[in-house]
């Protein structure tokens, strides 16, 4: 028999086959684009996927972006802006450092960038195949940083595509990769979303790492976490990282490991800490662990593995004991929590009491139990404030009545004015809508102010807040771990209001009114309060009204195609936009809304048109009024607006000041109280 030809292999065959053991499936894409991004400095990052990732793959960043003359080699293999000489690999800094993450990507699937630098007056767009540019680089307009979308993944490897598991699969593996560099960056601010869906992930920018593993992992997770730290000065490290307590167990465990601030598998580090939990923790359970490990680069070799999952790094038994007797130490602290109890045999004598036992455990007892005035309240059948005054707290708010607009609005014939009712879709009735993302910069730029005038220390406790009953209209008493606050429900609502108008913008649904209302109608009834400010030198009331409605019907396209708020030709409106489900606006305040949408918008100029409007209508929203009954607007604020707080608000650091949350009690406090009487 004849020995084989050796033959060379077709530059594209070898492309695709380096490929394949660098992108193994839509995550290892993910994460080295991910990783491009943290390495452009971006603070922004944004990821949209499609059918898991497999037929569309889009992250967005903020960050340096990619020079006009960079983009005709970019795609190229061994292409790169982080590495020149193989020394500079000792000490290498960045997530990538090879050049073949763009490439091997290009190779398996369809490539654009749209990216701009902020010395370039506009963005520029480029399609990749194989490595290669594929057409004319084009200008395009755009904002600062790079855009890249992967298309069709695995489409000419059928064997691949077909090997991978289910979409729904694929993005969860996805969502681990953001959750991890989420988690480990919290710096940055990182989006999460299915096409045409509200966001799976979303973390502020300028968080801590505690704050965002209690915002994607759970809450549970996050009050159980206990810090760890340490500093080595002999063996140049440094370990940062958050362990659960003895107290709190998963089925399944997270481990989030990081080594010089690049996601990988340390498989002793895992068996050391594991080994020290299965001394606490049932059989079968797992911890939550996120370690950060900062060692000399010129000690750890970082290009072991294609994907880089892997590193190996100097004196690593040594490492894995010091951290393993970090974890020990910390778990140890945290242990007197734990309560002690063994059944007794007949006759058998008292055993030691637990709080001994604890403190043997310790070596002295340095750590207390948890004293019985920091036990917290949470569950909510334990009855509510509603029950001391016999008040039923339940009712439909969602009831076919307009929240209230069907009473007389005040003088002459103004029944006549708000007499139709606001409806809403059925819920049988309600078709699945695919969400809608919009391109306006000026909106993606309100929603940056938004979350970066966030409040940390506000956002965790409305996030984790307990409902514990309604006072009036205007304020709600609500719990946060010992402490007990007075909410003011019309600011809070009102910012509420204006984050949905933002962040749903250009998806709502419509409140129908049951007769469409003459604008006119309602601006004349408008001028007639007081509020207006309207005096007979402004001129005649009806030149007034005439001019206003004239300014709404010019604007109706605008308002119908962004917020469905639907006013027709003849000047009658019939529609506003839908901003939570259950919850109908108290149309007794609609006259100056009216009035406010044409003499307090801007409407010349675009992001303040949209702002000023924002808060227009967020203003109307909010207000509850008091024709509505009582009964319908208690069920609102209970299993309406305070939940959609606690699940949607980033309350800004105003509130913390002007009197929206105010702290009336402290249970420790309360004790201290007690014990002098």
């Amino acid at each position: 028999m004849d020995p084989g030809v050796i033959r060379k292999l077709d530059e594209v065959v070898v492309n695709r086959i380096a490929a394949g053991e660098i992108i193994q499936r839509p995550a290892n894409a993910l994460k080295e684009m991910i990783e491009n991004s943290l390495d452009a400095k971006a603070t922004s990052i944004q990821i949209t996927v499609k059918a898991g990732g497999l037929r569309s793959l889009q992250i967005q960043d903020n960050g340096t972006g990619i020079r006009r003359e960079d983009l005709g080699i970019v795609c190229e293999r061994f292409t790169t802006s982080k590495l020149q000489s193989f020394d500079d690999l000792s000490s290498i800094s960045t997530y990538g450092f090879r050049g073949e993450a763009l490439a091997s990507i290009s190779h398996v699937a369809h490539l654009t960038i749209v990216t701009k630098t902020k010395h370039e007056k506009c963005a520029y767009k480029a399609g990749y195949e194989d490595g290669k540019l594929k057409g004319d680089i084009k200008p395009i307009a755009g904002n600062q940083g790079t855009q890249i979308t992967v298309d069709e993944l695995f489409y000419n490897v059928p064997m691949r595509k077909q090997a991978l598991k289910t979409p729904n699969e694929e993005f969860q593996r996805i969502s681990d990769v953001v959750s991890k560099y989420a988690v480990h960056n919290p710096h940055a601010c990182f989006i999460l979303k299915k096409f045409g869906e509200t966001a799976t992930i979303r973390t502020q920018a300028k968080t801590t790492v505690p704050h965002n593993i209690g915002a994607i992992y759970g809450a549970g997770i996050g009050k159980a976490l206990v810090p760890i730290e340490l500093r080595d000065e002999v063996m140049q490290l440094t370990v940062e990282g958050y362990v659960t307590n003895v107290n709190f167990s998963l089925k399944k465990g997270i481990s989030l490991t990081f080594i010089n601030h690049r996601a990988v598998e340390c498989s002793a580090l895992k068996k050391a800490i594991d080994a020290i939990y299965a001394v606490y923790l049932p059989k079968g359970s797992a911890p939550f662990v996120y370690l950060s490990l900062e060692l000399n680069p010129q000690n750890v070799d970082v290009n072991v593995h294609p994907t880089k999952h892997e590193v190996h790094f100097l004196h690593e038994e040594e490492i894995v004991e010091k951290v393993k007797l970090l974890v020990e130490r910390a778990l140890l602290g945290g242990n007197a929590a734990r309560s002690y109890t063994q059944a007794l045999l007949p006759g058998a004598t008292q055993p030691l009491d637990s709080s001994k036992v604890n403190e043997s455990m310790l070596g002295g007892g340095d750590e207390k139990p948890r004293l019985d005035y920091k036990f917290v309240r949470t569950s909510h059948s334990v009855q509510k404030l509603e029950k001391f005054f016999n008040i039923s707290g339940s009712g439909a708010g969602s009831s076919a009545g307009g929240g209230g607009g069907g009473v007389p609005m005040k003088e002459e014939p103004q029944d006549e004015v708000v007499e139709p009712k606001l409806t809403q879709p059925s819920p049988s009735r309600k078709k699945r809508v695919v969400k809608r993302e919009t391109r306006l910069h000026s909106i993606h730029t309100l929603r940056q102010q938004v979350e970066s005038n966030g409040d940390e220390n506000l956002r965790k406790i409305f996030r984790e807040l307990t409902y514990v009953g309604t006072i009036d209209r205007e304020q709600v008493l609500i719990q946060y771990d010992t402490k007990m606050y007075l909410s003011k429900v019309q600011p809070i609502a009102e910012e509420l209001f204006y984050q949905l108008l933002l962040f749903n913008f250009g998806n709502f649904e419509r409140l129908t009114l049951s007769e469409p209302l003459e604008l006119k109608r309602l601006v004349h009834a408008g001028l007639d309060d007081p509020a207006s400010g309207y005096t007979e030198e402004d001129g005649p009331a009806d030149e007034l009204a005439d001019v206003i409605v004239q300014k709404l019907v010019s604007k109706a396209p605008v308002l119908r195609e962004y917020y469905n708020l639907s006013i027709r030709e003849d000047g009658c409106l019939e529609s506003l936009p839908k901003l939570l489900d259950n919850y109908i606006p108290s149309l007794v305040f609609l006259p100056m809304y009216v009035i406010r949408l044409a003499t307090d918008v801007e409407w010349e100029e675009e992001q303040e048109c949209f702002r000023t409007f924002s808060r227009e209508t967020a203003h109307f929203f909010s207000r509850i009024a008091l024709t509505k009954p009582e009964k319908e607007y208690r069920w609102e604020l209970e299993h309406v607006l305070y939940p959609a707080v606690r699940n949607y608000l980033i309350p800004p650091k105003e509130m913390a000041r002007n009197g929206s949350l105010l702290q009336l009690a402290s249970l420790p406090e309360l004790y201290r109280v007690f014990e002098r009487c």
